[in-house]
């Protein structure tokens, strides 16, 4: 049977994806009556996938003065932030938008943080109005900024510096943050000196320190030597005079893509406690910003086989989810796994080029997949709850799919396919 997997390690997504009697299923659903049912291209997760994600680092963080911040970067879907909130998360965010749909999602706002390199000051404002935990200050000039918000407001503003340590993630170059070259944080060397400067400015509280290293992260030694360096850093900056209540360690914990073997939250963080405890800080309030690892395994995207296209070099298999859809393979060159949802013989087996409709030569799901199909025939997308819908657009004029939440043997629609007619509701001819 082929089924376009990776070669090592368990499939993407099992056990809350698996093949039962033949069919691809969600949990207890088959994906197949989804997709009958909503049509393609369908994003569809499952809900215990993503309460069994945030449940490893629950257990790994238990015991300890904690939070958890979904970074809804990852995906924004209301229903999965309304998950999220009730399972007793904050939030990552990253723009006024993203405050205004965690808030719409039940979230705490003292336990929302506030990152990224260029926030508004419309944005600092409401997020001040809102009564946010905390403000992940990006650069010094931030500094000034943030603080004459706040006093125009007259408000204080609770700030962690976000502190590049120059350490190297090893993953994908887009998705590394912790270098210097990157746009991120502020220099390492100067962190002393812009905490004593915040610590001076009105309208300013400094709380805590933050650093975020990359995303898709899969070895736990790049966050070992992250953490020894704020370490360091937090002990010279308290000898000066500034405490800091709370280290934010980020998120980037990577997923299984295509036989990745990242450690899991346990794994990590027992070592990272341990690391804390050794060396003397064990009772500081712990920070993070967990995001791919909560929901990229718990999404799959479906799509329908429109046409089979052999040629003398390829073979094309076209679908009707495209880049606009699902970015990441051209983005990033990343790998997703396709599988059919009716689980296939070994007759009629070929190579192919999944690509999409869209009219760009990188708009391409699938290099070189094994697959035995026919047009009309459904496959699922694997890995595809992060960074999939949260990144797609309306490239083409193609309206956005539409998403489903499984739990158990219930599904139900939580965005709805975009109707041809929003295309140009906003617009003025």
């Amino acid at each position: 049977m082929i089924l376009s997997l990776p070669s090592t390690g368990a499939p993407p997504g099992a056990p809350f994806f698996s093949y039962r009697q033949g069919q691809f299923c969600a949990e207890e659903m088959r994906l197949s009556d989804l997709a009958a049912e909503h049509g393609t291209p369908l994003f569809v997760y499952s809900q215990a996938a993503i309460l069994h994600a945030l449940g490893g680092y629950q257990r790994a963080l238990a015991g300890r003065e904690a939070l958890i911040c979904y970074a809804m970067k990852a995906n924004a879907s209301l229903a999965i932030l309304k998950l999220m909130a009730q399972a007793g998360c904050g939030f990552d965010i990253l723009s006024g938008g993203e405050l205004e749909v965690a808030l719409a999602a039940g979230a705490t706002p003292a336990k929302i943080v506030f990152s990224g390199v260029g926030k508004t000051r419309a944005e600092m404002r409401r997020a001040l109005e809102a009564g946010i935990g905390c403000f992940n200050v990006e650069n010094e000039t931030e500094l000034d900024v943030l603080s004459a918000v706040a006093q125009e407001a007259g408000r204080i503003a609770p700030i962690s510096l976000r502190v590049n340590p120059n350490v190297d993630a090893r993953t994908h170059p887009y998705i590394s943050t912790g270098l210097k070259g990157n746009k991120f944080g502020i220099a390492h060397e100067r962190a002393l000196a812009a905490y004593q400067r915040a610590a001076a400015l009105p309208g300013l509280r400094v709380t805590g320190i933050d650093c975020h290293i990359g995303s898709q992260i899969t070895e736990a030694a790049p966050y070992l030597e992250a953490l020894d360096r704020m370490l360091d850093l937090i002990e010279v900056i308290e000898a000066a005079g500034v405490p800091i209540g709370h280290l934010d360690l980020g998120g980037g914990l990577g997923i299984n893509y295509a036989g990745e073997t990242p450690p899991r939250p346990e794994q990590l963080w027992g070592q990272l406690l341990a690391r804390l405890d050794a060396r003397g800080h064990g009772q500081r309030k712990i920070i993070i910003e967990p995001g791919r690892s909560l929901v990229g395994n718990a999404g799959v995207c479906l799509t329908e086989v429109l046409y089979l296209k052999p040629g003398e070099q390829k073979n094309f298999c076209i679908v009707d989810v495209a880049m606009n859809d699902l970015p990441r393979p051209a983005l990033y060159q990343a790998y997703h796994a396709i599988v059919p949802l009716a689980a296939p013989g070994q007759d009629n087996e070929q190579t192919w080029e999944v690509v999409g409709p869209v009219c760009e030569s990188g708009d391409w799901i699938g290099h070189e997949r094994r697959l035995a199909v026919r047009p009309g025939d459904k496959l699922a997308v694997l890995s595809a709850g992060a960074y999939c819908m949260s990144m797609g657009s309306n490239y083409n004029c193609r309206p956005r799919p539409a998403e489903v939440l499984v739990n158990g043997t219930s599904a139900r629609l939580v965005r709805q396919r975009e109707p041809l007619a929003d295309l140009l509701r906003h617009q003025i001819g």
